[in-house]
């Protein structure tokens, strides 16, 4: 028989704030260990990439010189394991560096270098030496701090699958191409999704401060301002520089080596994207994850639809979290965005006797279940549990 926990009206959320307050308190504040541990792992997502690099370049002068004279199969085996080692460095700089930074996780650390800085990370001309992406580092940062993390699980949550996916699961077309269309958005979301979502949510942050109607579709049309926007702040930077500058760097080694660094370029960027959506859109898209009809009243409710709305991965050691890009922790994490990674993982046996205290489900599974889970979330399957009226 399964077990019954408690229901949502029913959690003492004043004594849950307390708890939750005390879990942090025992930790501490940020400190020099929590740097080093951060800089472990930027300094593992930065050898990825080098390595992947590296690897790109060797295969492709060892073919240059000898004439062509590799066997395809070999060739391209080695190329995609550049791919992926370029990917997984592009997935670790958003998720285990940027991800952390952005939300002012380390600003409290003693004698911070100001490039570890929420003030400072990917600002101005920082953008393509901290994080060379297609989304651009403010609007991401007002999307996914403030009104992901503070609105999550509501209408205004910019990130809520099912609320998202209304068009394709109100349409007639087959369960089989829902799926279809699902596993090839997941090769491309950061660029048709999130980059254009960022800009919108931002745009339609400027239009209220104006009285003016929200934007409810993304511009994507390069001769319209917020098209030529995306393209000019978002899009073209990034695609210039993953899709024209690198290949070209190869033009030394004969143009069949540009030709090859660009196909391993976008290969990479297809595995970037699904390794991200991976990890990313299973932490709140399930039929066992809660949606909220109304507004958070105070800090203890607050508390409690964090670990409502959220769930977490398998968790463990450095590295197994290095792959997750520590958004195994996702409750932890929601709990209290501005902390460093290395602090999820000292809360989190103190988060899950909390959440035993109150009789609170705390969900930790395999990421693959999880996100076998969204996608029947995405295609209409199943749907979110729901809080209404409170």
């Amino acid at each position: 028989m399964a077990h019954v926990y408690a229901k949502y009206e029913d959690i003492d959320k004043d004594q849950l704030q307390k708890d939750v307050e005390n879990a942090k308190a025992t930790i501490g504040d940020p400190n020099e260990e929590d740097l080093q541990h951060l800089l472990k792992m930027e300094k593992w997502g930065r050898t990825a990439t080098v390595t992947g690099f590296l690897i790109l370049f060797f295969l492709s002068t060892f073919e240059a010189f000898n004439d062509g004279e590799i066997n395809n199969y070999l060739f391209w085996s080695i190329a995609i394991l550049s791919a992926i080692l370029i990917s997984t460095g592009n997935v670790a700089r958003w998720a285990n560096v940027t991800h952390p930074i952005l939300h002012g996780a380390y600003d409290k650390v003693p004698n911070i270098p100001r490039k570890y800085t929420k003030k400072v990370y990917a600002k101005g001309s920082r953008r393509p030496l901290d994080w060379a992406d297609w989304i651009y580092p403010q609007a991401w940062e007002y999307e996914h701090n403030i009104m992901h993390h503070y609105h999550l699980g509501e209408d205004d949550d910019p990130d809520n699958v099912e609320r998202n996916m209304q068009w394709l699961i109100k349409s007639k077309t087959p369960m089989w191409a829902r799926r279809l269309f699902v596993y090839i958005f997941a090769g491309t979301w950061k660029f048709t999704y999130y980059a254009p979502n960022t800009l919108r949510i931002l745009e339609n942050k400027k239009r209220r401060e104006n009285n003016k109607l929200d934007m409810k579709d993304y511009e994507f049309n390069p001769f319209k301002p917020l098209g030529t926007e995306l393209w000019m702040n978002y899009y073209l930077p990034y695609a210039s520089l993953k899709f024209i500058i690198i290949p070209a760097l190869f033009l030394p080694l004969g143009v069949g080596a540009v030709i090859n660094a660009l196909i391993v370029m976008l290969i990479a960027e297809f595995f970037a994207n699904l390794h991200s959506f991976l990890v990313i859109v299973p932490n709140h898209s399930a039929d066992d994850i809660y949606m909220f009809t109304e507004p958070y009243n105070g800090k203890g409710e607050f508390y409690l639809r964090q670990i409502m709305g959220s769930v977490n991965y398998n968790t463990g050691s450095d590295w197994k979290d290095f792959l997750h890009g520590f958004l195994n922790y996702q409750v932890e994490h929601h709990l209290f965005p501005d902390m460093p990674l290395s602090f999820y993982q000292k809360t989190q046996p103190l988060v899950k006797e909390i959440c035993k205290k109150h009789n609170l489900e705390y969900r930790q599974e395999s990421v693959f279940k999880r996100m076998s889970m969204t996608i029947d979330l995405m295609v209409g399957k199943t749907k979110l549990l729901r809080v209404d009226g409170v």
